[in-house]
Formats: structure tokens, sequence, C-alpha cells
């Protein structure tokens, strides 16, 4: 029942009503007249669900990170099912993890794999940011969630171990950072292949003795073209190369890789100089000529845009067809396991209007059209898109 003016102020002592005053007064009916907040959704697992698919390639980057109500969280993993993909990528944040030093909190973690069970999905795990404490204050420089230096390696591979040791068991892999041939990705300072090598050979002996099993992913590597001279990133081929100059063969299971096509087709041919999806193929270039041909490929980003106000996006038809196509093109290489577009659905459009466009689904769970050419090409069903 809405409360009237008369049931409200029948409720507040007449001594006050009388010398209140109307600001008083006022006060007291918008507070009573405050919309109620309605309890949080019960969530309750169904049955255990097995994903349909025909295409085992297609994966998407989930990105349940911040997301606080647990009925979303489900509901994201059952669409994500119901398309038919078979595999998610979710970052799990190391200061999500151990706020404070020595003690973990797994809360939040565990919920996304218990729904991610619950639908039956594999999950990749990317792991990386760093807690204020292993952040050391820098003079005149305020750090940034992605600063990590080599004094604090070990408290970070302490955290690989222990997420292995929690979830080996119910994960594909674990990636080891995101994309650090990026200056932003690695505490705004010059980037640093060597130093990456580094990390990503202490964090693979730390999950491998965690769990023999885990896929260790290194790299994670934003496509770009960027000279080594420019500061803020490095080419992702000339990245790779120096890896494998640093020693990082033998020291990562699968290599991750981000190849996005921006304002071009999925065929369009791989060149040094241009970013596009087939930008993948000079990375496994770079694998072949280490003698790296037997570790498989894992596309854990990828994607086109469809942002009406962006230069480097396309028209929604157009994306349709080249990711469409894009699949085709992962499943006929035997050196990729998976095409994981980036992003699923992300909790706050308005927040990050680029990431929205990037989405198979709204944040209020409105499918847009990509989403169900990708679920038709995924369960075999007739697709309107493709011929």
């Amino acid at each position: 029942m809405i409360p009237t003016l008369h049931s409200i102020s029948s409720r507040v002592p007449p001594a006050i009503w009388r010398t209140g005053g109307w600001l008083v007064r006022l006060l007291i009916v918008l507070i009573a007249l405050r919309p109620i907040t309605p309890a949080p959704a019960h969530v309750t697992l169904g049955p255990p669900q097995t994903v349909e698919t025909q295409h085992p390639a297609v994966c998407v980057h989930t990105r349940l990170t911040d997301e606080v109500e647990e009925w979303k969280v489900q509901r994201t993993l059952s669409m994500v099912r119901e398309m038919g993909a078979s595999t998610i990528v979710e970052f799990f944040p190391w200061p999500y993890a151990e706020h404070d030093e020595g003690r973990y909190d797994w809360a939040h973690f565990d919920r996304i794999m218990l729904h991610a069970r619950n639908q039956g999905l594999s999950v990749i795990a990317r792991l990386g940011l760093v807690p204020d404490w292993a952040r050391p204050p820098v003079v005149e420089k305020v750090t940034t969630l992605t600063y990590l230096t080599e004094d604090y390696y070990d408290e970070f591979v302490d955290f690989v171990r222990a997420f292995v040791a929690r979830y080996g068991d119910e994960i594909v892999g674990v990636i080891i950072w995101n994309e650090p041939n990026l200056g932003i990705e690695w505490g705004n300072r010059p980037v640093d292949p060597e130093a990456y090598t580094g990390l990503l050979r202490q964090s693979y002996t730390a999950a491998h003795a965690a769990n023999p099993d885990v896929v260790v992913m290194g790299g994670a590597l934003a496509p770009t073209v960027n000279p080594d001279a420019s500061g803020s990133a490095l080419s992702d081929v000339d990245f790779l190369e120096r890896m494998y100059e640093a020693g990082a063969k033998g020291y990562f299971d699968a290599l991750a890789v981000h190849t996005y096509g921006f304002t071009r087709p999925a065929q369009d041919p791989p060149d040094p100089d241009v970013v596009n999806f087939r930008r993948v193929e000079l990375l496994r270039e770079v694998m072949a000529r280490y003698g790296d041909d037997a570790t498989p490929v894992y596309i854990t980003e990828s994607g086109w845009n469809d942002d009406p106000r962006w230069t480097n996006a396309v028209r929604p038809g157009q994306r349709i067809v080249y990711t469409l196509e894009a699949f085709e093109m992962v499943e006929a290489w035997p050196w990729t396991e998976t095409l994981c577009l980036w992003n699923f659905r992300i909790p706050f459009d308005l927040n990050n209007r680029r990431d929205a466009y990037y989405a198979l689904v709204s944040s209020d769970f409105h499918i847009r059209p990509v989403y169900e050419a990708v679920q038709a090409y995924a369960r075999g069903w007739e697709s309107p898109y493709l011929p």
C-alpha cells in the first residue's frame, strides 16, 4: 500500500509536527515516501547442465569480475551455455583475493566457479592486477593497479600457486598477466619482455607444482604495430620474439593471443604493418622459428565493434559476417584451440561505451543480433547470415 500524508502524519509525534517547521515536515514526508529497496533475488542452483555445441572452439570472454548480484552471474553464464559456447575466459584479479597480505578471500571467485560448473562451462582464468600492499610508493608518481616490480614477483607467484591449488581441477588453464606489451598494462612503464618472461617462468613453475595438469598460458599480447622506440607499446610480434630470446620456451603450455579485426574483414591477409584478425599467423611464424610448433594457441580476446560513433568500428551486418568467418578459419587451423570473443556482457553499458559495442548481450540482458548468429553457428542451426 502506498502511504498517504495522513498515514504518515499519524505516525509522527504531534509536538514535532506542530513545532518542526515546514522543512522538517518535508523531510519527514520524503523519508517516509522513499522507495523500499527489494530484497536480493534468491538464487538456487538447478540441475547440472551440458553445453550443446557442434563447434567447441566457440568461446567468450565474460566480465563477471565486478558483477555484484549473483542472479546476474547465473543468468549470464546460462545465456553463454544456451548460445553454445563451451568455454569462457574470466578475470580473477589478485587484489580481490588477497586484499590483505597473506589472507585470501575466495568468496567471489567461488561463486563464479560454482555457476560455471553448474552450467557445464570450462573456464580459462586470467590472473593479474596488484593489491595496494604490493605496490610500494614511487617518488612523485602514483602507481597503478598494473604496477608490479620484481620485488613482488614472489608474492604474485604465491597467488598463482594458491589459485591453481584451489581451482586447478576445475579450469582449463591460467593466463599469466594481460597485454604486457602495452605500457598501460605494465604499470605505465616502458614494456619489458625480459622482465615479463621472468614473471612467466616463475608462475609456470609454481602453477605446475600446485597442479601438474593445468595449462599455463603466456603472452595475452595486444595486437599493435608500435615500434620499440615508442615507449608506450611494443609490437606483439617483436615482444614474442624477445620472449623467446629471454628463454620463454618451455615455460608456457599455450600462447594466449588477442586478435582484433577493427575495420578489416576476417580474411584480410597478415601484414607486419597492419592490425587485423590474421595477425595471429605472424605470431605463429615466430613460434615455428623457435621450434615451438607443438605449443597450441588460444585466442582469448577477439572480435569486431559496431559502435556507430567509432572510426575503428564496422556495421552490425559486417560484424556478424566477419565473426562467423573468423570461427571457420580458426577451426581450419590445427594449431588453434579457441576463439574467445570480447566480450559477452559487461555490468554497466554506460560506464564503458566502447566495450558495450563489443558485447553480445547488453547489461540488461538484451540479446544483440550477433549473439543469435553465433548461437546458430555453434548449435548447428540454419543461419540467415552465411550462404
